[in-house]
């Protein structure tokens, strides 16, 4: 035979539910972020070409993972900031001349036509002709500084940038004796050509480079950019040149935390 037993109030569970101690909350324990290693890399002597020293750089600014789409970005980017976008022609109304119809609508057996600025006829406007116009595009900045980085990262890992410590120069003047140098530090148009980028251009070097023409290509490390990293076999680049560049585009890298106001 059941029996029937009677239920705890809502007072008694809240009163043995405060007696119980709280439950610890658990620690949650959040992962470090990884420290990328340092990369090595041997600083040369120019023109001798005899290793000077070694030099560290983080991964992340000399040892990026190829990139394809980031550096098609980056050289359509650079292109279109080339382009002038002068070219002008004149419609119709801007051409110069009498707006008097040619000939009579009706009765001639010819086609309509009206004054001698019409597209059909010779001297007349250019009918959806191009105009001067602006070609330049948009790329974030953190893309365009990833792409440079990306660049020499890819030359790093073919083994094809030399970081040199001394500046670019030679004593003479002499296309010759430039193109000899070149071929024997296998760096010539035998090899691909090479890409030099000096702080400063110097007389001498630019004058020596003007007639060895497909040995390389001369340039200040301010007119070089990435498709120039690219196009060339070798990058010889001058390492403050190499440090001021990296540091110039290294915009994405920099975590900076918002103050409250």
């Amino acid at each position: 035979m059941a029996t029937e037993t009677s239920l705890p109030e809502i007072s008694d569970l809240s009163m043995e539910a405060s007696n119980q101690a709280p439950r610890p909350t658990p620690a949650v324990y959040r992962r470090a972020a990884p420290v990328p290693p340092d990369v090595l890399t041997t600083v040369y002597k120019f023109p001798s070409m005899e290793p000077m020293r070694f030099a560290y750089y983080p991964a992340n600014k000399l040892f990026l993972p190829l990139r394809r789409d980031i550096l098609h970005r980056a050289v359509i980017y650079e292109g279109d900031a080339t382009r002038q976008g002068t070219a002008s022609t004149k419609w119709r109304n801007e051409v110069h001349g009498s707006s008097r119809k040619i000939r009579r609508q009706k009765g001639s057996g010819m086609a309509r036509l009206g004054d001698k600025k019409s597209p059909m006829l010779r001297g007349g406007g250019v009918a959806f002709g191009p105009h001067p116009r602006d070609f330049s595009s948009d790329l974030p900045r953190k893309i365009y500084d990833l792409a440079w980085r990306t660049a020499l990262s890819y030359r790093y890992r073919r083994g094809q940038l030399v970081v040199l410590g001394n500046d670019i120069k030679i004593e003479m003047d002499e296309p010759r004796w430039l193109a000899q140098i070149m071929e024997w530090s296998h760096l010539g148009k035998s090899d691909g050509g090479s890409l030099l980028v000096a702080r400063k251009l110097q007389h001498n070097l630019a004058q020596a480079f003007l007639g060895v023409e497909g040995h390389g290509r001369l340039k200040s490390e301010d007119d070089v950019d990435v498709k120039d990293l690219l196009k060339a076999g070798r990058v010889m680049i001058e390492k403050r040149s190499l440090d001021r560049l990296l540091a110039r585009h290294s915009s994405d890298l920099k975590h900076t935390v918002p103050s409250a106001r």
